[in-house]
């Protein structure tokens, strides 16, 4: 109960109120595997090892003078080692309810925005981790152990990458300052237990965009006596805008971005009113507040639109990913091209609505044409690879996939989606030893995890399928069930020495986790 309790709590308090009542929508199309950072059994213990990324600029970050105590009372109401299990639990909670978005190329490109301002703190970018949620609510929360969440909703509701790069930037700032333990720390009297029956309702509802299960939840528990524990005070958050602008300018994104999007998301205040209770609106978006942040934002020196191309790409993904089924989505992009709109993002999205429509001909047609004018788009390779695929033109798809391959060395997207195609055309050892050298280096996520054991299954390496199964259910949070594969995987005949020597030191991980989550569980 004490860790629910934690997730539900931290989950609500860092979120930033900025949500428009829009129906949720369906899950994404399968044009992609799950895609959640982690490595299985660290996520137990401690964050993934992943390399820092350097400074964009030569501006300072400046940081350390705002950075609270790590030493201080807070730290002890919620250490990190359990911040770190609380943000992995809430994840697990997140994707079995369907709410995250599983594709490779969406969560790349969040991440390489997210580590890039991670990377202007002192505590740098390795154990940041940022998601995209599947609801068009217009939102965006921070949660332990330095996750950072972003609704496909919000991604659509800008119009620039500084913008967007403003949201989570102010989401950053809240983990920087571990807003989360200090804010436990001031509310330390609140009876837990019901607010746990509260902020469960919340969670649910703030991701559904459902007003009546966040009022019930309030009424169920008694939510207005809880009100004043669980609101952010001003200060907190003008710490988080403004240490989110000094993340922001030192990453080389255009400090007016904060107050334009927030300049936005106050207009749709009155909207919000309609369904979320006036007394969950701790923080709306202000004429102050925009004002705040426009008056640090000229301190900076003035950045011109440095939105990439990647950014144009990946919202018009995320317009395909997130369209209900009975939508026509292409009727969509088909109608802005015929109004004069051919620009990249446009076209991008046009031909992934063409391969959802099964008309992949069309498709390859037009991104042959896009990648003959942006040759330097690993997101362009990787749709007409998949296009010539579903069109039949396997030995095209793979020669596309093999130069993609060549171009962007252990990238992920590619080297998965390579791995997908090689499978569909039987060449399974090819995909099991590509994706098996790529995370040999880079930490896989569940799907890719699950994606390697199939690839090994496949090609006949049954040791390998079961020990990869079992790093899969770690990472899907079923310790006793890796336990389990791990155990047939040593069972299997043929293993050389390294292998089974691999092989039993998972498995007593796996046992070593499974008695500290109960015991974790139990207390």
């Amino acid at each position: 109960m004490r860790a629910l309790v934690w997730v539900l709590l931290a989950a609500f308090v860092t979120a930033t109120v900025a949500a428009a009542g829009v129906p949720p929508v369906s899950p994404p199309m399968p044009l992609s595997t799950v895609r959640e950072p982690s490595r299985g059994p660290s996520k137990f213990v401690s964050p993934p090892p992943l390399p820092p990324i350097p400074l964009t600029t030569d501006l300072p970050s400046a940081l350390e003078s705002q950075l609270p105590d790590l030493s201080s009372p807070a730290s002890v109401v919620l250490p990190m080692q359990e911040q770190y299990q609380i943000g992995y639990e809430m994840m697990l909670q997140m994707r079995a309810q369907h709410q995250l978005i599983g594709d490779p190329e969406v969560e790349e490109y969040l991440n390489s925005v997210g580590k890039r301002l991670a990377a202007q703190s002192p505590l740098g970018a390795a154990s940041f981790h940022y998601f995209c949620v599947n609801t068009p609510v217009i939102n965006s929360f921070a949660a332990p152990g330095h996750n950072v969440f972003i609704n496909s909703g919000l991604i659509l509701f800008t119009h620039t990458e500084s913008e967007l790069a403003a949201v989570m930037a102010h989401e950053t700032a809240h983990e920087v300052q571990n807003h989360i333990a200090r804010k436990l720390l001031n509310a330390q009297h609140a009876n837990i237990d019901s607010l746990a029956a509260m902020l469960a309702t919340i969670l649910l509802g703030a991701a559904s965009g459902s007003g009546n299960a966040i009022a019930g939840g309030i009424v169920a528990s008694q939510g207005l006596a809880a009100q004043e524990q669980i609101d952010y005070s001003r200060s907190v958050e003008e710490e988080a805008d403004r240490v989110g602008l000094e993340l922001l300018a030192a990453a080389g994104f255009d400090p007016e971005g904060m107050p334009d999007v927030f300049e936005k998301l106050m207009r749709l205040q009155g909207l919000q009113d309609a369904w979320v209770p006036a007394v969950l609106i701790g923080h709306p978006m202000t004429a102050d507040r925009v004002a705040y942040t426009r008056a640090h934002a000229a301190q900076y020196p003035p950045v011109p639109d440095t939105s990439s191309a990647d950014y144009y790409l990946i919202k018009a993904r995320i317009r395909v990913l997130t369209a209900p089924a009975d939508e026509n989505v292409q009727r969509y992009f088909a109608m802005k091209i015929a109004h004069g709109d051919h620009s990249l993002g446009t076209m991008y999205g046009d031909a992934l609505a063409l391969m959802r429509d099964r008309r992949a001909p069309q498709a390859v047609k037009l991104l042959t044409q896009l990648l003959r004018r942006h040759p330097d788009l690993h997101l362009l390779y990787i749709a007409l690879g998949q296009a010539q695929a579903q069109a039949g033109e396997m030995p095209q798809a793979l020669a596309t996939f093999a130069h993609a391959e060549r171009l962007f060395p252990l990238n992920v997207p590619v080297t998965v989606r390579y791995a997908q195609t090689l499978m569909a055309d039987g060449k399974n050892a090819q995909a099991h030893v590509l994706l098996r050298n790529l995370f040999n280096l880079v930490d896989p996520t569940p799907g890719e995890i699950e994606l390697t054991a199939r690839a090994a299954s496949a090609a006949g390496d049954l040791g390998g399928a079961y020990y990869y199964m079992g790093y899969y259910q770690l990472d899907t949070g079923n310790v006793p069930l890796a336990v389990k594969q791990f155990q047939i995987a040593l069972g299997m005949p043929n293993l050389n020495p390294v292998q089974r020597q691999r092989i039993s030191a998972a498995l007593k991980q796996a046992k070593g986790y499974l008695m500290r989550m109960r015991r974790h569980h139990g207390s």
